[in-house]
């Protein structure tokens, strides 16, 4: 074999090895929402998820597994190949689970950000059956009917279930929690008048609020928002300072390469920056504030600070 042959040989042998990285993505791409199908992270995941598809021309599934606070799902991702074709969506437990609960991983080393989507703030909703049409009222409800007022959440420990117990220590009320696999079967019990209140983002109340099945009370933000002009914020509602939102971010496992990472954190960013796709997230209630993975990172480990003094001060604790 001649120098030249041989060397024609080893180029020739090395092409598979540089392929997959140059042609990334050569095959679909997975997005794993740790929730209930029909959920606000399950809706923000398809909604991003087609126009991802139709900018790197694969196919983007987006395969719900619910459960375990939403760990089930995460540590699928965590153990997952490092190759970027697994992405998790995640929101508020990435930061709030370790503190309440012990897991087999840590979200801050098991994961790489790729990039954060927005936010929403929290809405209180009620039955449309329900006597209560304001804060004030479910307030002077549940202290009239001590131990027979409870509230739904997606999981314990999520961002509904903490911010609904700031609720209750900032109105001195107490109402039994009951924890959900999810947002959407929540709201079915809620809005067939199985729970007494819910504070849900409005991605997922704000269909129901808008078709007459849920009565919205507040949101928990400074202003109103787009989605539900006509509802009081919380500090209107004569409950001040209350502000708590839900948010998501995209992260893959922790050794995907760096290229990888920045090539989804860039299409992601592209997707957020469609006004296709920043419609229909505003339209629901949420403000799309993308963050790059440093920034999205640093966000990352404030918020676990942040809710690690939260849950230690209240005692709360996973089921």
């Amino acid at each position: 074999m001649t120098a030249l042959l041989r060397l024609l040989v080893l180029a020739l042998a090395a092409l598979p090895a540089l392929a997959p990285a140059e042609s990334f993505p050569a095959r679909p791409l997975r997005i794993v929402v740790p929730f209930a199908p029909g959920g606000a992270v399950d809706t923000v995941a398809r909604i991003v998820g087609a126009k991802l598809s139709e900018q790197v021309g694969q196919p983007v599934v987006v395969e719900d597994k619910p459960g375990g606070q939403a760990n089930i799902g995460a540590e699928m991702v965590a153990r997952a190949a490092p190759d970027g074709y697994t992405m998790l969506l995640g929101a508020n437990g990435l930061a709030t689970n370790p503190t309440l609960m012990k897991m087999s991983f840590d979200p801050l080393e098991a994961f790489a950000p790729v990039a954060r989507v927005g936010y929403a703030p929290l809405v209180l909703v009620v039955p449309s059956a329900s006597p209560v049409k304001s804060v004030a009222e479910l307030v002077a409800y549940a202290k009239a009917h001590p131990g027979e007022t409870n509230y739904g959440s997606s999981a314990v420990g999520g961002s509904g279930h903490l911010a609904s117990e700031l609720f209750k220590m900032e109105t001195g009320t107490d109402s039994q929690h009951i924890p959900y696999k999810g947002g959407a079967p929540a709201l079915t019990d809620l809005i067939g008048n199985r729970l007494t209140y819910m504070l849900i983002n409005p991605l997922e109340a704000a269909p129901h609020v808008k078709a007459g099945r849920l009565r919205a009370l507040a949101v928990s933000s400074p202003k109103r928002i787009a989605a539900l002009p006509d509802v009081p914020t919380f500090d209107e509602a004569g409950v001040k300072g209350f502000e708590a939102t839900v948010w998501w971010g995209f992260v893959v496992p922790a050794a995907t390469p760096k290229d990888v990472v920045a090539r989804l954190s860039a299409e992601t960013l592209k997707a957020l920056a469609d006004p296709g796709v920043r419609g229909k997230l505003v339209d629901l209630g949420a403000v799309v504030d993308p963050q790059g993975p440093r920034e999205f990172g640093n966000f990352l480990r404030n918020e676990t600070r942040k809710w690690a003094a939260v849950i230690r001060k209240g005692g709360i604790k996973a089921e």
